[in-house]
């Protein structure tokens, strides 16, 4: 997953709306279909606008009622040509996700492809201004090493005392980040500081997580958005434009 955070422009969120369209989804579809059948694509006719965006596969689930599982999702917050973007991080989430292993062809008739295109971004001063079902966020945050410790007001620093942990040079280096798309919140039923405390450890941080860490945290927070579609639906409009299946 590309996690680099540019700056970025505010994108409407009418004219995102707009574009966030079932042909995203389809044209992401095709382009892992025809990379495991070696079938002709078919050409997409959408506008090429630029956004950041994610491409998302979910396994339908055979039991009514029960929950997707995810497959592979990643993505980037540099702003992508939707034509190649699109097809680019189809293959990416599909066969380079390494939380799982490549997509296979015999998998393809219980996929389910979305399309999240993304906007809104703004950086905000605290760690909890954003909202659940609402925003993603982006967070950054130092090692924690590197983060000031406040103060237990009943305790003075010794003169002859020393700090127990100076950062190394490689240290000093090190940091952290990692990002949530705006639905996953809501799905798992996190609040808040759930939501940041996953983050810091999907970021790679195994050690405890204080509140002088959480105030240390760095929040872009953003909007998106998402479309999907399933195999059958994606099989209607391959045939419907002249393809075979």
């Amino acid at each position: 997953m590309s996690l680099a955070a540019p700056e970025l422009p505010k994108l409407a969120g009418e004219e995102v709306e707009q574009v966030c369209l079932p042909e995203h989804c389809f044209h992401s579809f095709d382009t892992l279909f025809c990379a495991l059948t070696s079938k002709k694509p078919i050409p997409p006719k959408f506008p090429d606008g630029k956004y950041p965006l994610f491409v998302t596969w979910n396994t339908r689930s055979s039991r009514p009622g029960k929950p997707h599982k995810l497959r592979g999702c990643i993505g980037t917050f540099e702003p992508q040509p939707l034509k190649a973007g699109l097809a680019e991080y189809a293959l990416t989430s599909a066969f380079r996700d390494h939380r799982f292993r490549k997509i296979e062809e015999w998998e393809l008739e219980n996929l389910e492809c979305s399309v999240s295109l993304l906007t809104d971004f703004e950086d905000v001063s605290s760690y909890l201004d954003w909202t659940v079902g609402v925003h993603g966020i982006y967070i950054t945050f130092p090692h924690p090493s590197l983060i000031p410790v406040a103060p237990s007001p009943s305790s003075a620093p010794s003169p002859l005392g020393s700090s127990s942990s100076v950062p190394t040079r490689g240290v000093l280096k090190h940091s952290f980040s990692a990002t949530f798309l705006p639905h996953v919140a809501e799905e798992q039923g996190w609040d808040k500081i759930e939501t940041i405390d996953s983050a810091i450890r999907k970021a790679g941080w195994s050690g405890r997580i204080s509140e002088d860490l959480r105030r240390a945290v760095k929040v872009r927070r953003y909007q998106s958005r998402s479309c999907a579609v399933g195999w059958e639906e994606y099989v209607r409009w391959r045939t419907d434009n002249g393809g075979s299946v």
